[in-house]
C-alpha cells in the first residue's frame, strides 16, 4: 500500500542511518533545523540588539501561535518555555494552597517531574492525592473522578500516560472538575502532534508540553496554554520582568502583570531553542495530525500484533481509542536488549517497571516494525542461550 507520508523521510537526517522508533521521547531533527539555527547566529551576529526588537522579543508568543495551531488554541493564548517542570510551576504560583480548597488531584502514573513538583507544595499547605493504577497501564477513570470534590483545586493529569500510551478521558476529567469548582491542567506531551486535540473544545484550563518528542522541535522549547478568560485572576509568583505590563520601565515596585499571555512569562526566553522548534511545528502542521494518527493506529496495533505472536506482553492499550503512539513490550532482560538495540542503531528506549517502548511516527516504513521485532527476539534468545 503506497504511503503519502513516507514522502517526509528526506527531511530527516537521522532516518538515513537508523531504524528511527524513539519519537516519543526525542522526534528526529528536520533538515530546515539547521537552517534555522543558522538563522539565529546570522541575526545575532549582523542585528545584535536590535533583533530584539525586530522579532526576539515576541518569539514566545510568535512561536507558541504554531503551537496553538496545532491543539486548537487560539492566537497570543500560548506562551514558550523552557520545558514543562516551569510551565507546572507556574501554575502553581498562581495559587494560595493555605485553605481548605487546597487539594490537588493526580495519578500514579503521571510523569514524576509532575508530581515532584505537586507534592513540594504541601510545605505550602496543599493536599497531594494520587489515583494509583490498579494493571500498571490505565488509571481507573471512576475512581479518578471520584477523587475530585469541592476541595479540589487543581487537576492534574497526562492526557496520555508517558509508560504506557493510555489516553485518558480529559472530556469527562474536566467536566468533573468544573462541576466542583476545580481547574485541570492538562499534560498533553505525549499527545500533542500525534492524537488530535482541542484545548479549546475540551474546555481545560491550563495545558502543558514540549517540542522534543512528536513535534521533532528537539528540546528547551516548553509550552503553555492558559484559558483565555482566567488571565485577569491568575498573578504567578514565579514571574520575572517579562510579564511586567511595561518591563522597560524597570520599576522595582510590585509587579504590575502584562494583560495578555506575556503575564504568565518570567526571564529572559530561549532563543535559539525557539529558532530550532519552529520547523518540526510547521512540518506537523503541513503533515496533519489526523494523518498522522491515523497511520500510527495502523502501525501500532501491527506492532502489538507481532509483539503477540512473538508471545510477549504488552504494557499498552489493545484498543487504538485508548492508545496513543506508543506500544510498550514487557520482554525479559528488556534493559540490556534496549542498550544492544542502541547501539546497533535500533533507536527505542527502556522504562523501569513498563518494558521497552517502540514509537512509530509518520516517518516510520512498515518494514521497520518488522525489523526491530526481529532484533527484539533475536536477543531475547541469545541472552536464553546464555
Amino acid at each position: 500500500m503506497a504511503d503519502p507520508l513516507l514522502d517526509w523521510r528526506s527531511e530527516f537526517p537521522a532516518l538515513e542511518k537508523t531504524v528511527y522508533l524513539i519519537s516519543h521521547s526525542l522526534g528526529a531533527m528536520p533538515r530546515r533545523t539547521r537552517d534555522r539555527l543558522a538563522e539565529y547566529a546570522d541575526i545575532w551576529s549582523t542585528r545584535s540588539i536590535r533583533a530584539w526588537e525586530e522579532g526576539w522579543w515576541e518569539m514566545p508568543i510568535t512561536v507558541g501561535n504554531l503551537i496553538a495551531g496545532i491543539i486548537g488554541a487560539g492566537e497570543g493564548e500560548v506562551v514558550m518555555q523552557p520545558n514543562v517542570s516551569i510551565c507546572q510551576s507556574i501554575i502553581a504560583s498562581c495559587f494560595d494552597w493555605s485553605g481548605s480548597r487546597n487539594k490537588i488531584v493526580s495519578e500514579g502514573l503521571d510523569f514524576p517531574s509532575n508530581l515532584y513538583i505537586h507534592r513540594q507544595l504541601e510545605s505550602l499547605g496543599a493536599r497531594v492525592v494520587t489515583v494509583p493504577s490498579e494493571d500498571g497501564i490505565t488509571i481507573p477513570l471512576p475512581k479518578l473522578l471520584a477523587a475530585i470534590d469541592n476541595e479540589t483545586l487543581l487537576v492534574a493529569v497526562s492526557h496520555v500516560i508517558f509508560k504506557s500510551a493510555y489516553i485518558q478521558d480529559l472530556r469527562a476529567l474536566t467536566k468533573r472538575a468544573h462541576e466542583v469548582g476545580a481547574l485541570i491542567v492538562a499534560d498533553i506531551y505525549q499527545s500533542a502532534g500525534t492524537v488530535p486535540l482541542n484545548v479549546r473544545e475540551l474546555g481545560v484550563d491550563f495545558a502543558v508540553g514540549g517540542s522534543v518528542k512528536w513535534l521533532c522541535g528537539g528540546p528547551g522549547a516548553g509550552y503553555l496554554y492558559v484559558r483565555r478568560d482566567l488571565w485577569p485572576a491568575l498573578s504567578p509568583r514565579l514571574t520575572g520582568w517579562m510579564a511586567h505590563q511595561n518591563p522597560f520601565e524597570f520599576d522595582p515596585g510590585p509587579i504590575r502583570f502584562a494583560g495578555d499571555a506575556f503575564r504568565f512569562l518570567n526571564g529572559t526566553p530561549n532563543i535559539p531553542g525557539l529558532y530550532a522548534a519552529r520547523s518540526g511545528y510547521e512540518i506537523i502542521q503541513e503533515v496533519g495530525v489526523e494523518n498522522i494518527r491515523a497511520k500510527s493506529i495502523r502501525q501500532t496495533s501491527a506492532l502489538i500484533d507481532l509483539a503477540e505472536q512473538a508471545g510477549y506482553r504488552v504494557n499498552s492499550p489493545k484498543d487504538s481509542r485508548e492508545r496513543g503512539g506508543t506500544v510498550t513490550l514487557d520482554v525479559p532482560n528488556a534493559y540490556d536488549i534496549t542498550q544492544e538495540l542502541l547501539r546497533r542503531d535500533f533507536l527505542v528506549d527502556y522504562r523501569p517497571g513498563a518494558g521497552i517502548r517502540i514509537a512509530p511516527h509518520f516517518y516510520t516504513k512498515d518494514e521497520e516494525l518488522e525489523l526491530v521485532m526481529e532484533e527484539i527476539q533475536s536477543l531475547s534468545r541469545a541472552a536464553v542461550t546464555h
